[in-house]
Parts: structure tokens; sequence; C-alpha cells
């Protein structure tokens, strides 16, 4: 085997030309693979990268659709946060929220917003991160202090010179209007749920002494243990939808571990759809292979005649022929795979993504292209073997 090995290397460089076209096509076929399958995987990657800062435990429950009579519904107070925790296995602590629509002045600039009232330690467990002052303390929540946390646009918005620590603003909303003293600002960053350049915060004991009384939430956060259990913890949540209400839909839920998932599945088809169709190439290349060495096997006639001549075995023809063929294929792969490599590292380099390996996709390329050589170089390899050692002999 290595000596045909050799032998077909040498036949590739007296036809250097003809193997450099049959390459080509190799090559173009692999390497498009390659450059797809990175690609979406680097694009996964970034993705991902993108909600680090998050945490990806949290699941968003809202009050969903209902097809029964209004006196079913659920209401987020604290006999359903306790019903809920000792229900569920698997939740670490459920958060409440509430939202206003307001807005916000300081002088003659303001802003329009919803501001968010949210339980004390909720802006830290979702990962956000300030910029300037600090996050809320248990005595803000518990005394109902009017001080608030601005996202980096309403704080631009309001405070050009960027002097707002210890600054006063004017929250004006349907219920009334009220004066906050600004504590911190965020970063701006992608944080699942929550929009830190855009939202604003206020500690939810406020708007329970001053603007609700009801303690009802609009807004149930829960946050799992870990990420493994977000998507038992959100079927759990319907059936617990299913017994109270009789309706699994009276709960909404929704999750940033679930949509990284349902991203996962996107990117991954969508790959898999466009590796297929570069995949196509690859035939094509193994046609104009076949072509090449139908070619080679009608100059090379004689060689053929004499060899069987001399004792060579149809089958040790076929397997010569069979050994060329699924070498230029081979070599185009290994071409096609470098090449693929560079040309995905220069795009990912140039979008500003990490680089992410496709080993798999690098491992089935391989081998798809050792296929279409072995594949395309049978026929001409049979029509060698079957060549009749006289007529071979007598051929010019």
């Amino acid at each position: 085997m290595f000596e045909d090995l050799v032998f077909a290397f040498r036949m590739f460089k007296r036809a250097k030309t003809r193997t450099m076209l049959s390459l080509l096509g190799v090559i173009i076929g692999v390497a498009s693979v390659i450059i797809i399958g990175t690609l979406g995987e680097s694009a996964t990657g970034n993705v991902k990268k993108t909600f680090e800062s998050a945490n990806l435990n949290m699941i968003q429950v809202t009050t969903g659709y209902m097809r029964r009579a209004r006196e079913n519904r659920i209401e987020f107070n604290e006999a359903f946060r306790n019903e809920l925790f000792e229900t569920i296995q698997g939740i670490k602590k459920i958060w409440f929220k509430n939202s206003m629509s307001s807005i916000l002045l300081n002088k003659d600039l303001s802003y329009s917003c919803n501001i968010d009232a949210v339980d004390y330690g909720y802006i830290e467990t979702c990962g956000l991160k300030l910029e300037k002052g600090r996050y809320f303390n248990v005595s803000d929540t518990v005394e109902g202090f009017q001080v608030v946390i601005l996202g980096s646009k309403a704080a631009e918005a309001l405070f050009p010179d960027g002097n707002e620590l210890g600054q006063q603003v004017l929250v004006q909303s349907s219920e009334a209007t009220f004066g906050f003293r600004v504590i911190g600002v965020l970063k701006g960053q992608v944080a699942g749920f929550e929009s830190p350049e855009l939202s604003v915060y206020v500690p939810r004991g406020f708007y329970q002494k001053k603007v609700d009384r009801r303690d009802l939430a609009s807004i149930t956060v829960v946050e799992a243990l870990k990420p493994g259990y977000v998507s038992s913890i959100i079927e759990s949540i319907k059936n617990f939808a299913a017994r109270k209400t009789g309706d699994s839909f009276a709960l909404s839920t929704n999750s940033m571990q679930a949509m990284l998932e349902q991203i996962d599945q996107v990117t991954g088809t969508m790959s898999l759809l466009l590796s297929g169709i570069a995949a196509i190439s690859l035939l094509v290349g193994g046609i104009g292979i076949m072509n090449i060495m139908i070619v080679t096997v009608t100059e090379r006639k004689k060689e053929i005649g004499i060899r069987k001549a001399i004792g060579a075995s149809p089958r040790r023809i076929r397997f010569q022929f069979l050994i060329e063929s699924a070498a230029i294929t081979i070599a185009g792969g290994i071409l096609g795979i470098v090449a693929g490599l560079g040309i995905s590292a220069l795009v990912v380099s140039l979008l500003g993504w990490k680089f992410s390996f496709a080993v798999l996709t690098c491992v089935l390329s391989f081998l798809f292209s050792a296929i279409v050589g072995v594949f395309f170089g049978f026929y001409p390899a049979s029509r060698a073997a079957k060549l009749d050692p006289v007529m071979a002999l007598s051929a010019e």
C-alpha cells in the first residue's frame, strides 16, 4: 500500500496541472464546509459570551393568557411566593418586581421610562454592574427610602456633566410625583431580561409604602439553583398553574437559558444545512476526479498491460488506481481544512469574535473527502482492472 501511495504521488508530479485542477474542487468543497461550521461555532460562542454576565438561572414569570373566569387568576403576593417555593424543587430564591411608567426630571431635562421597583439584592443577582455609586441596601428596602439607581442612558440624559451621585430627580407617574436621590449608575451591558442602559430602579419597599399597599407584584423572577434546573422548573410552574386554575396558560415563563438553547438549535440547524449545500461542491469535485482518472487509465493502458503480463491481478490493478484517487481527495481534504481554518480565523478576527475550532466538522470533512475519492475512483479503477492485457499492450 505504501509503495502504491508513493507511486501515486509520482504520477501527480508528472501531471501537475491535471492534479491541481483535481485538487481544486476538493479543496473548495472542504474549505467551504470548514468555514461554515467554524463560523457557526464562533457565532454561537460569541452570543453566549455576550450573555456571560447575565444570570442564566433566572426565569421570568408573568400572568399569561386566561381562558377561564377571572376569579381563577393567580396573584403574585407573598402567599404565592411561599407556595411556589415550597412546591417546586430546585428554586434558590423568588424575586418580585413592579413597574410604573414615569418621567424623570432634572431641571429642564427629562427622561421617559418604566421604573422597576425591585427586591433587595435583585440587581446584583442579575449580574448588573455599577459604573459608580452603590446598590440598594436592606434599609432602603425596609424603610422604603426614595433612592434611585439610573441606567447609563438615563444618567446621560439627565446629567450630561456626569455629576449624578447625590443629586435629586423628580419622578412623575400616574400615581403622584416623588423626589429621589441618585445613589448609583449602571454600566451598559447585556444582562438577560434587564436593560441596564435604559432601566431605572427603585427599592420595592418604596413602591409598597407609597404607591400600592396591596403587596402585589406585576412580575415574578425565579432563580434556579443551577442552569440545569431551569427546564424542569419551567415545566413545574406550568403544572402549578394548571393545578391552581385548571389552565396551564395562566402563567407565562421566559428564561435566558431556554433562549440560548434555542439559539444553539437554530445556529446548529443552519450550519448543518449550509454545510450540506457546501458538501455538494465535494461531489462535483469527485465527478471531476472520476473524469480525470478515466483519462489517466486511457493514457496508461500500456503500463496496465505490462503489469498484467508480468502477473499483476485485476484486484491489484484496481487497488492501485483506488489509492491514486483517494490520495488526491485526501491531499485536497488536508489542504481544504488548512485553507478553511485560515479563512475562518481571518473572518472571526475581523468580526472581533473568539475563534472556535470545529473539531467534528474538520474530521467529518476529511472523512467525506476520502470517501468521495474512493467512491468516484471505483469506476475508473474497475475499468483499468478489466482491461485485456493484449489490447492494453497494443494501445498506442
